[in-house]
């Protein structure tokens, strides 16, 4: 039978705040300091070190690069919602005659509460628009009216 190897036992010089780090790691993985200490030494020289930091470094950079597409889409469904909605209303709506226009204008701050207030709940209550817009659209001409 052979005998196991031996450690060569090292001296090492530790700050105060990575000692008590170290030591409460220690405590909570109910492991020696020694045996922790090594392990995060040999994977500070491992070779793939730097290559698993890379990796998850990519997975992040994934993840908000899904972010932005998704605030890009949202955004792209507001503007081109805002745009057809005056469009349509320059389009339909004909000018209102001075008296009418003189009674509009002084119902435009009620109306504009209420349509504040349905919003607010649109946006409480859901579904969002965006939602309901299915993500992989056909790119198709889309009809005039």
């Amino acid at each position: 039978m052979t005998a196991p190897k031996k450690k060569a036992q090292m001296s090492v010089y530790l700050d105060q705040e990575v000692m008590k780090t170290l030591s409460a790691y220690a405590a909570r993985r109910e492991q020696p300091m020694s045996l922790i200490a090594e392990a995060a030494i040999a994977s500070f020289l491992s070779p793939d070190a730097d290559e698993r930091r890379e990796a998850a470094i990519i997975k992040r950079l994934d993840q908000v690069d899904r972010r932005i597409a998704r605030l890009e889409r949202d955004m792209g469904i507001s503007v081109e919602t805002l745009a057809l909605f005056v469009r349509f209303w320059l389009t339909t709506t004909p000018p209102l005659p001075e008296p009418a226009a003189k009674a509009a204008r002084a119902q435009a701050g009620v109306r504009y509460d209420n349509f504040v207030a349905a919003l607010g709940r649109r946006l409480n209550q859901g579904p969002k628009l965006r939602q309901e817009i299915p993500e992989d659209i056909q790119e198709s001409e889309p009809t005039r009216g």
